[in-house]
Parts: structure tokens; sequence; C-alpha cells
């Protein structure tokens, strides 16, 4: 049975991409087939190969399936900015069937699915589509990753309802420590426990280059 988690967050940069590795690292120990999908990307930088995504290639560096780049990452752009705007200015628009046919192709060549989203939970992809559209369309169990700092709490319990509120499942969510952590560190994770209604899958620390770190060590999979 494939299983299939999507990855949001409660902001930008709160660390989705290092707890998304994370996940791809503890899910090939556990010995799943994996493979992430980054279906939409903005910010990226022109290389010999051609537009490339640092997110997008974390989540292909950390895949137990081989991928090309295109096979994880179908929609990329340069500009650092809301999808639908980068979208529209280009002439690309971001189609979600195209979304669902990558995702079909992942499903034939791996067991463990990990998609990553962009942003936060209502990122828009078009003038009339966000990013929840998507996922509720996929009925794809969520996991949030939420970076421990001052208005966490307030952010994760708004994106939790969100989630729940359209049907769909919060499988789980993960501490991301993206500052070093202060005074009020295990208060904030306190309360996120007790007012999240998922399980906290791991808390990853403050590291440096975390992206070049082992992770996988950090989360509990038989949580989800």
């Amino acid at each position: 049975m494939i299983k299939r988690w999507f990855v949001t967050g409660t902001d930008t940069e709160v660390g989705k991409t290092v707890a998304s590795s994370a996940l791809l690292q503890a899910a090939n120990s556990a010995g799943y087939r994996t493979a992430g999908y980054k279906p939409v990307a903005s910010g990226s930088d022109m290389t010999a190969e051609g537009l490339r995504n640092g997110d997008a290639l974390a989540l292909q560096a950390n895949s137990a399936v081989a991928l090309s780049y295109e096979e994880v990452n179908p929609y990329v752009f340069a500009e650092p900015t809301s999808p639908h705007i980068v979208s529209a200015d280009e002439g690309r628009p971001i189609e979600l069937a195209r979304l669902s046919a990558g995702l079909r192709h992942l499903e034939q060549r791996a067991d463990w699915l990990l998609i990553e989203g962009a942003g936060g939970w209502f990122t828009p992809l078009s003038g009339q589509h966000t990013f929840a559209d998507w996922v509720q369309r996929e009925q794809l169990p969520v996991i949030l990753v939420v970076g421990i700092k001052l208005g966490c709490i307030n952010h994760a319990v708004l994106t939790a309802q969100a989630i729940q509120q359209v049907g769909l499942q919060l499988a789980g969510w993960i501490a991301n420590d993206v500052t070093a952590p202060g005074r009020r560190h295990q208060e904030y994770l306190a309360t996120l426990c007790r007012m999240l209604p998922a399980p906290l899958l791991g808390e990853i620390p403050h590291l440096p280059q975390p992206e070049r770190q082992a992770l996988g060590a950090y989360l509990d999979l038989s949580l989800l």
C-alpha cells in the first residue's frame, strides 16, 4: 500500500524542506522506496542543467528512488514570490491536473511519497485555486511543520483548524527550531502539544547547515 503525505508549514521560511528531508531519511531507514515531490517551486537559480530550486534538489537527493529533476519539480520559477503571481507574469498557468499527473507517475515508482507544498496552507496557485484545493482534491494526509518562534502557536492552531475544516487528516506535526531555543521554548512546545490535534513526530534542533545533517533520527514515523 502506497503511503502519501503532504507537508505544509505555518508560514514560509519555517523549515518545510528541512523537515521533509528528515521525513524522507527516516522513511529510507525504515526500508521504504521513497520519492519526494515538489510540484511547484519559486525562487530558483539558473544552472548548466536549467532552472533549479534548492528545496526540490534536497528532495531529489533524499529520495531512495532515482528521480530526474523534472519528476520532482514540474513547475519551477526563478522569482521568489507567490506562485500565482510569477506564473501569470510568465504566461505559464499552474494546472492542477498536471500536479496530479506527476503524483500518479511517482506512485508507480515508490511506495512512500512525500509532497512538499510552497509557503503556507493557502498559498495561491492561480486566481481560482490554492495549494489547499489540490490537497483536498487528492485527499492527502497532512504533516504540519511549525517553526518554533514567537507567534507560532496562533499560526499552527489556525492552520490545523483550516486543514480539518475541509475534512482532511492532520496526521502529525514537526517542531523545527528555526532559531536557538529561548527561555520560553519548552512552554511553546507544551502549549502546541496541548492545542494541536495530532501527534508531535519529533523536534529538529537548531543546527548549522541542517540540509547537510543526518536528520531522520529526530523523527518517529511510527506515530503516523
